[in-house]
């Protein structure tokens, strides 16, 4: 079973809809958009994280 975390985060409201408006760009108003844009954002970040060599 795959289980899902849970994040409330609190964001710039200019960030927010320029955020939801890129989302809705590319995968539409669906539901989960903002849930699978949020992971790829993530893994972009962590991936450059461990790329630079920063300290976690």
């Amino acid at each position: 079973m795959m289980y899902m975390g849970k994040m409330t985060i609190v964001i710039d409201d200019e960030l927010e809809k320029e955020f939801r408006k890129a989302v809705a760009k590319r995968y539409g108003v669906r539901k989960g958009a903002l849930g699978i844009a949020i992971s790829e954002a993530i893994k972009m970040w962590i991936k450059k994280v461990k790329e630079t060599g920063e300290e976690w």
